[in-house]
């Protein structure tokens, strides 16, 4: 940014409206509990019914250590209510590989959205973008690794099949056996889902809380308050890339809200300052609550275990 942007996005910081923070808070929590919930219908199927609290205590701690190591996370989660709750953790791997398909499709419906409402100005962003963060080295390069990434799987899927079948007596066969089958379970239990509709509901709510908290995060700086309500889906859909390729969106998300914004006629400085809040504010959020549920489990557990 040039000497001016700095300055102006230094007084954006400065003249922010933080008590926005609180609104935003409450509608990103919500969304959190959702996913919770949501989680909790895929388990169903299998058996298993985890308390809420656990769940939700699970999915903070989950996003708290993504922040430091990306994926991490989804591991984590798995073996905290597995531990808590007597849920078997290669079932709900398979549930959290729903989750992650589930989350990509609502995505790319904002991305939908954001190109057939404002493809005059996102259009061309929205294919420069994709091409240096997906498509390095053209749709040639693409078309070999997914070639090579086939193979491969293939390959694994082969060998794993012989070893099952000549070695099936074997104690560690047996146990990534029972690994796969358990993933194969937690898979194949949205198919099984009674409340569907419901589990519609929850991954529906969750993306509006996302695209709802973008825009007030618009309010927060003089020279995006103005913006109107459907810049919120650029931004999320491109923040959201941020989000993907660096821990925690560190550096890259306050860069593509900056981005998106700046073809809407905001300022570089502004545009970065609102970026950096947006990014802040959820941070925040997975910090506090986070470390909050990281505390309150195993009390809540010895609590409940003596009860």
């Amino acid at each position: 940014m040039s000497a001016e942007d700095l300055r102006e996005c230094k007084e954006a910081l400065v003249s922010a409206r933080y008590v926005l923070i609180f609104p935003v808070f409450i509608i990103i929590s919500a969304s959190h509990v959702s996913r919770a919930m949501r989680w909790k219908l895929l388990m169903k199927p299998m058996g298993y019914n985890p308390g809420l609290l656990n769940t939700f205590f699970a999915v903070m701690v989950g996003y708290l250590a993504n922040l430091a190591f990306p994926r991490l996370g989804e591991v984590l989660k798995c073996t905290i209510l597995a531990r808590y709750e007597k849920v078997p953790a290669d079932k709900l791997v398979g549930t959290i590989l729903v989750e992650r398909v589930v989350d990509v499709l609502c995505l790319l419906v904002v991305f939908a959205i954001t190109i057939f409402t404002q493809y005059d100005l996102i259009g061309q962003f929205a294919k420069e973008t994709i091409r240096e963060n997906f498509l390095e080295g053209g749709i040639k390069a693409l078309l070999i690794k997914l070639g090579i990434l086939v193979a491969v799987l293939m390959l694994l899927y082969f060998l794993a099949r012989y070893s099952f079948r000549k070695y099936s007596h074997k104690g560690f066969v047996v146990r990534i056996k029972s690994m796969f089958e358990g993933i194969k379970a937690g898979l194949t239990s949205v198919g099984k889902m009674k409340d569907k509709w419901t589990f519609i509901f929850h991954s529906i709510f969750i993306w509006c809380c996302y695209v709802g908290g973008t825009y007030l995060g618009f309010l927060a700086t003089a020279g995006t308050d103005n913006l109107p309500f459907m810049v919120a889906f650029p931004v999320l859909a491109f923040a959201s890339i941020g989000m993907i390729i660096t821990p925690g969106g560190i550096g890259a998300y306050p860069k593509f809200v900056q981005s998106v914004l700046v073809l809407y006629g905001v300022n570089k400085g502004i545009a970065y300052a609102n970026g950096t809040l947006q990014w802040m504010a959820q941070c925040v959020i997975i910090l506090v609550v986070g470390f909050v549920c990281l505390a309150l489990m195993p009390y809540f557990n010895k609590k409940k275990a003596q009860a």
